[in-house]
């Protein structure tokens, strides 16, 4: 049996019940990485255990790939995908830019998501066939926009600092070509393709549950995510989203030096 989109609405919701209260009062932080920054919050640890409660209960065959609190039944035919928090460091600087996603993979394949973001009441959600908006102006369907040409495209990353020299090369080969380039999103700028605001979002170096919820919700709204080889991004790794297949292959293009 597959959840249908209040149960999604249901995890957001208890997940927001652990993030919100927890925004811009000063919530305390842990580093997670030793010789750099990789910032937890009780936010992030909270919203996961409460949002995998639901899970064990309702839904005890599937398995879960999560963040903070490790991963089970990951060869289940059924696999939740969960990151309590994408976007931990613009949450703990108050940048309203962070995110709770909320994928399902099914044999391996992202075929559900949700990325809700509670303090702007906005909420982003695959249903298996098609994608949605709902927030402060409503509910609708959402589609990428129609962009053929790199040069008249916008452009994400959440930061050029992400890369390797070599990435960032190859990177900068793609921005140098884009007509309006933009930094810090996280997983916002992945559903500001889908909803057809932007034309491509490149990053490096991602997880699983990084991307897990946000690959229906592009591909469900018209758009093409892969690794930068052209594959398929459910593992994460180097990841390039866009809204047209021609943006896509131009910008992979000059990814891979031709």
């Amino acid at each position: 049996m597959l959840p249908d989109r209040a149960f999604f609405d249901t995890l957001a919701e208890a997940a927001k019940a652990e993030t919100l209260p927890r925004f811009r009062v000063g919530a305390s932080v842990v580093n997670k990485l030793q010789g750099g920054f990789d910032p937890v919050t009780e936010g992030d640890r909270g919203a996961e255990t409460a949002i995998r409660a639901l899970i064990e209960t309702h839904f005890p065959e599937h398995g879960i790939l999560g963040e903070e609190h490790g991963s089970i039944g990951l060869e289940r035919e059924h696999v939740w995908v969960i990151d309590p928090i994408d976007g931990t460091r613009a949450f703990i600087s108050g940048l309203p830019l962070w995110g709770t996603l909320i994928g399902l993979q099914t044999n391996g394949r992202a075929a559900m998501g949700m990325m809700d973001q509670p303090f702007t009441g906005e909420r982003y959600f695959a249903d298996g066939t098609q994608s949605w908006y709902r927030g402060p102006d409503g509910e609708q369907k959402i589609a990428v926009r129609d962009c053929e040409n790199l040069s008249d495209a916008i452009l994400f990353t959440t930061s050029p600092h992400i890369f390797t020299p070599d990435e960032l090369a190859a990177y900068q080969s793609v921005e140098s070509k884009v007509r309006l380039f933009r930094y810090g999103c996280d997983c916002y700028a992945y559903v500001l393709l889908a909803a057809g605001h932007i034309d491509l979002v490149i990053e490096s170096s991602l997880k699983p549950y990084d991307v897990g919820a946000l690959i229906p919700i592009i591909e469900q709204a018209g758009g093409v995510i892969t690794t930068w080889d052209g594959g398929r991004p459910e593992a994460g790794g180097n990841i390039i989203a866009a809204g047209s297949k021609a943006v896509h292959a131009q910008a992979l293009a000059l990814l891979n030096g031709r």
